[in-house]
């Protein structure tokens, strides 16, 4: 698998899925996730809708994931996950990689070969972003996936920086 940094707007990405940094409701929220709902339109809202209706009534767990359409993006799939919320208190590490390691089965599932991530739980859930690179990209090398590029998009320059050096 290739594994490649740039820095960018997710929601630019010609890849075969896009991941989400939801959050439980999976109805959109700010950041990343704001961003998705926005440029995908309405279809995404409405998958969303109709998971929250069956399966995930009580909304998508922290480190599980869940695909729907990708509705105007130029991407196949949205694949939606839950970070955890930082604590300085409880090591929540093992969630976070959950998110990496289960977008990456889902994705196996739909049978992309590119994904394209953000830096998942750095944005309101304040996970430090030097953890969070170390953390995603040395779950993606280890997790076994029929993926054929992992692409780490990142908005800032500080996460671009922090990524970069993981390489």
């Amino acid at each position: 698998m290739r594994i490649i940094v740039v820095q960018g707007d997710i929601t630019d990405q010609r890849a075969d899925a896009i991941v989400n940094a939801a959050n439980s409701s999976l109805l959109g929220g700010g950041g990343v996730d704001g961003a998705i709902h926005r440029k995908g339109g309405s279809e995404i809202l409405e998958a969303c809708r109709k998971l929250r209706a069956s399966a995930y009534g009580k909304g998508l767990p922290p480190g599980q994931a869940v695909a729907t359409t990708a509705g105007m993006l130029p991407a196949k799939w949205v694949i939606h996950t839950v970070g955890p919320v930082y604590s300085a208190t409880e090591n929540r590490s093992h969630v976070l990689k959950s998110c990496y390691r289960e977008s990456l089965h889902v994705a196996d599932e739909l049978g992309a070969s590119t994904v394209a991530f953000p830096a998942v739980s750095t944005g309101v859930y304040r996970w430090p972003m030097d953890d969070a690179a170390r953390i995603a990209i040395g779950t993606v090398r280890a997790t076994p996936t029929k993926v054929e590029e992992v692409r780490f998009v990142l908005f800032t320059d500080e996460a671009f920086a922090q990524f970069q050096a993981q390489m």
